[in-house]
């Protein structure tokens, strides 16, 4: 009766192909990303989702709307999964913010916890805040698969926090691509666990498990 947690990002922007910070900028998916979510949506529908809560954000909201339209759920929308405020580098390249502020662009993008761009937030406080809101969302709640709708640099966030890795290992996390999803699944062994990563269709069963892999806790 375990909760699993499936992590989208938002489709794709103007902005993710000009390389620019977007942070709490409210940029709308371009054409391509409709495309995207409409796809991704309907692959994702099969899942039987049981709940769907989203950043405020246009893009993900959006995202989310595709799906809550085919499986007819509300979305609960939630501020506290917004991307990461980027502070001075929000809006900018990374080309531009490399030439700006090269010492702490390098430092954050290596895995430090320290503001983005002096002001923002670091990815603790990211991880902290969209954390409480999946928890408030699953509060009292057993077997749901929860769709969270959010952005690529909070779900590496929410990736790191629920596997217990150190800050400094979240950015080893490869990014998710635009209108793709991670899931966490829960164990009594192993607690939080990734299931899938970056993925883009239905899971499907992971054979070979005794030809040198754990054996899976179902046959424990």
């Amino acid at each position: 009766m375990a909760n699993r947690i499936l992590l989208w990002r938002h489709g794709q922007t103007d902005w993710n192909i000009a390389n620019r910070f977007q942070g709490h900028s409210d940029i709308p998916l371009n054409e391509v990303g409709k495309f995207q979510v409409a796809h991704a949506a309907k692959i994702l529908a099969p899942m039987e989702p049981t709940m769907i809560i989203s950043s405020d954000l246009d893009r993900a909201r959006n995202t989310a709307h595709a799906l809550a339209e085919i499986v007819k759920l509300e979305i609960g929308i939630d501020e506290r999964l917004r991307e990461t405020n980027g502070g001075n580098w929000e809006g900018k390249t990374g080309a531009e913010n490399r030439a700006a502020d090269l010492h702490n662009f390098v430092r954050w993008l290596d895995g430090d916890d320290i503001p983005a761009g002096d002001i923002g937030e670091t990815r603790s406080q990211v991880a902290a805040r969209a954390a409480a809101a999946i928890e408030d969302a699953l509060a009292g709640k057993e077997n749901q698969l929860l769709v969270v709708t959010t952005h690529g640099g909070t779900a590496r966030c929410l990736l790191g926090h629920y596997l217990n890795l150190p800050y400094s290992h979240w950015t080893r996390i490869p990014m998710l691509s635009n209108a793709s999803w991670s899931i966490l699944g829960q164990s009594p062994v192993k607690g939080w666990f990734l299931a899938e990563h970056n993925a883009g269709s239905i899971p499907e069963p992971v054979y070979g498990e005794e030809s040198g892999g754990e054996l899976p806790d179902s046959v424990r």
